[in-house]
């Protein structure tokens, strides 16, 4: 069961490189490194979660990356995926542009560190930012089916069709930062 962290963890905004072996060593680790970059790097926002110990590595035991990227959404789903039709005008495929929505990417927890809170801590970080800080109203992923339940637990809820990656099956989940206390 993941609980609130209980370790001493400090957040940092970290370069994206810094964020690239963890997310090679726990999301793709039989690809190559390529497959963890992303095109959009360079314009996100990128943060590691650290062991707030003078004794311990430089190393992130966490990363999550956070982007501003509208929420693409099937005609379908376009009235019911952020819990109201009024939040989108007209069942655009992205919402109206005055919506601020924040996409988080590439969020890995070192396997070792995994169900001790440290994802729970920096997930709440990142979305803290994304609503202080970036002003953002809906913070949203596209989700391996595996991690729902986890997100769920979290306050995120699902919208739109399933669909896959390489062989990984995906969802998209959202949740609306005002309906949540991120911190």
């Amino acid at each position: 069961m993941d609980a609130h962290a209980t370790l001493p963890l400090k957040f940092e905004r970290i370069a994206v490189e810094r964020t690239l072996p963890l997310r090679h060593e726990v999301l793709w680790p039989d690809m190559p490194i390529d497959k963890v970059k992303l095109p959009e790097d360079q314009n996100g926002w990128h943060f590691g979660a650290f062991m707030d110990n003078p004794l311990a590595n430089d190393d992130p035991i966490a990363v999550i990356s956070l982007f501003l990227d509208p929420i693409p959404i099937d005609h379908v789903a376009a009235h019911s995926a952020c819990g109201s039709s009024a939040f989108w005008d007209n069942g655009s495929i992205t919402g109206p542009s005055e919506i601020i929505t924040v996409r988080f990417r590439k969020f890995a927890c070192k396997t070792t560190m995994q169900g001790q809170g440290v994802g729970t801590a920096l997930f709440k970080h990142a979305m803290h930012f994304a609503h202080s800080e970036l002003k953002a109203e809906v913070f949203w992923c596209d989700a391996r089916v595996s991690s729902v339940a986890w997100y769920s637990g979290r306050g995120l809820s699902q919208f739109g069709h399933k669909f896959y990656k390489g062989a990984v099956e995906y969802v998209r989940m959202r949740v609306r930062l005002s309906e949540t206390s991120p911190r």
